[in-house]
């Protein structure tokens, strides 16, 4: 798009929702603090921090990036990260984007001078990373790291960059790393038109960094039905992992679990070192399970959608800081390639996707302007 066409887009926008620059959803409560004495922070990231009353040194430690338009006190109390971290033992660090940096508070996934080892908002994160260690003990050797859609995209980053720091991540409805390094490429990438070979985004991700030792296990997730950022690119992140843990592109096994697909990749040892969760029938965000009920955990809200499952309970399974609960023991696991026709998604996420109409209708406003990343 043209600059002129893109500031008429912009003016068209403001017109019809005049207050969404200055106003974020912000959550009733706020259970995170501040973190302060960092070494560097020249993407001038706001920190912020969580740790269980009591919490005993050399516990996990779990970095969580919100979405767009969200906080990181939001985005905690839709995921329940906090509440998982008071039922298991493990802190949790968040790094919180500033509407200077990025009007949307998206982190900047595909600019170069912040997704590059030791500059702007890479080097603020991994900054963060290196100071909760010494301020509360985290153990070094079990710090992971998840996001959604942007924040997802941004672990990406952070475990292409930086993948020594950790054990493991987590992408929710994000992308691969290095599929873009412009506002273009980006919205090519998030629209699915931006796709590269597996061997590419291997070789990207390769050339990241110096890194000679263990990759870091992933868990991806993506809904089918997410028309912000294409389900292709969960693929796509699956295929760049792959090429370097040097896994075959079938799966080891596929399972159904709370009636969506899992497709799972082994390594050499058994040990699982990639997850793929396709939900069925849901649109862009984290997918949660609200309620009282056997693996209730979080609250709906924008881009927080009632699946029927659980993200944050799943990829805090697979990482191995949380005990497997029954509901995971009881899937029934069906041969690679096999998979049982998925359910559909319950009623109650159409619902959560219908609850934020007026935030889709915002974010396609910013896309034809330009400026939602």
């Amino acid at each position: 798009m043209r600059l002129p066409e893109t500031i008429a887009s912009l003016k068209r926008a403001k017109r019809r929702m005049p207050d969404f620059q200055t106003k974020t959803v912000q959550p009733q409560s706020d259970r995170l603090s501040d973190l302060t004495g960092l070494a560097a922070n020249p993407g001038n990231l706001r920190a912020r921090y969580y740790v269980p009353e009591g919490l005993e040194r050399g516990a996990p430690l779990v970095v969580v990036l919100h979405g767009c338009t969200q906080s990181a006190a939001a985005y905690d109390l839709g995921s329940g990260w906090s509440t998982l971290a008071d039922r298991h033992g493990f802190s949790l660090l968040f790094p919180e984007q500033q509407r200077g940096n990025n009007q949307n508070l998206c982190f900047n996934w595909f600019e170069p001078k912040d997704t590059g080892r030791g500059r702007g908002e890479a080097a603020s994160i991994a900054a963060m990373v290196e100071r909760m260690p010494a301020l509360h003990g985290s153990d070094r050797g079990r710090i992971f790291i998840t996001g959604l859609s942007a924040g997802g995209a941004m672990s990406s980053v952070m475990m292409a960059r930086y993948p020594e720091l950790f054990a493991g991540g987590a992408v929710v409805a994000g992308l691969p790393f290095g599929c873009a390094s412009n506002v273009s490429e980006a919205f090519g990438c998030m629209g699915g038109r931006g796709e590269m070979s597996s061997a590419v985004l291997g070789e990207q991700l390769r050339a990241a960094s110096a890194h000679k030792g263990a990759w870091p296990r992933i868990s991806v997730w993506h809904g089918s039905a997410d028309h912000t950022v294409a389900p292709a690119n969960g693929d796509a992140v699956v295929s760049q992992w792959l090429q370097v843990h040097g896994l075959p592109a079938n799966p080891s096994r596929t399972e159904m679990i709370e009636g969506h697909t899992r497709s799972v990749w082994l390594g050499a040892d058994g040990r699982e070192l990639i997850e793929q969760y396709i939900i069925k029938g849901m649109g862009h965000g984290t997918p949660i399970k609200p309620g009282s009920g056997e693996g209730a955990l979080g609250e709906a809200g924008p881009h927080m959608l009632n699946a029927g499952i659980s993200s944050t309970s799943r990829i805090a399974q697979f990482w191995g800081i949380t005990p497997k609960g029954a509901a995971a023991k009881a899937a029934q696991a069906k041969p690679a390639g096999q998979a049982a026709e998925a359910k559909p998604a319950p009623k109650a996420a159409e619902a959560a996707e219908a609850s934020s109409g007026v935030q889709r209708v915002i974010e396609d406003a910013l896309k034809s302007a330009g400026l939602l990343r």
